[in-house]
């Protein structure tokens, strides 16, 4: 099935403020510094934020790699599946996480996902859960060696959580059925990290 390009819509000003608009530094890696006279190109999706500031938000998390949460994570089938850091910035989250494959196997991610559930449901209790979507993802991962780590960092719109709820977050084996979950309550939001306080990394 093709899938039809996406559109890119455009008015016309007989004296326009700028002359050129570069997408190129959001779509692919850039070496040194943005230029100063560069337009920012925003989507819907991430408010207010510049794609390009995002990136580099995320990218700076990655290179940090800075251990944040020592008590979120789960452990199974030889794995390890963390948060290693939350932070908030301009309505976006950014979660940091890490796989830790402890075995010689290898492991296939099929994807991951974030659930917003019920802490305590009641037999013949319909589940409530609501499906967050990542806006972004910076070194998503599809396949862990055998004795080898793997982060990525993902950024999602900001939310909260009611006392009776907590946040799944699950990994998915492809093909296989080493599933991993940790949960992350209420009060861990709250200890969401400001970027502010990170030295962004060009």
């Amino acid at each position: 099935v093709r899938r039809p390009s996406p559109s890119l819509h455009v008015k016309y000003a007989d004296e326009p403020e700028k002359l050129n608009v570069e997408m190129k530094d959001f779509l692919s890696p850039v070496e040194g510094r943005l230029p100063s006279n560069r337009a920012d190109i925003y989507f819907k999706e991430l408010g207010n934020e510049s794609p390009i500031l995002v990136k580099l938000m995320m990218k700076t998390i990655y290179q940090n790699d800075k251990r944040v949460f020592k008590h979120i994570g789960t452990q199974m089938f030889g794995m390890k599946f963390l948060l290693r850091g939350l932070y908030a910035h301009n309505g976006l989250l950014y979660f940091h996480t890490r796989i830790d494959n402890m075995t010689n196997m290898p492991y296939s991610v099929d994807f991951v996902t974030f659930k917003v559930v019920d802490k305590k449901v009641a037999k013949r209790t319909a589940i409530q859960e609501q499906v967050l979507q990542p806006l972004r993802a910076y070194h998503q991962v599809n396949y862990i060696k055998g004795r080898h780590t793997e982060s990525s960092v993902f950024a999602l719109e900001q939310f909260s959580l009611s006392e009776d709820k907590q946040l799944e977050v699950t990994l998915y084996e492809h093909n296989g059925g080493r599933t991993l979950t940790f949960y992350v309550e209420p009060q861990d939001l709250l200890l969401a990290q400001k970027i502010d306080n990170l030295k962004l990394k060009w």
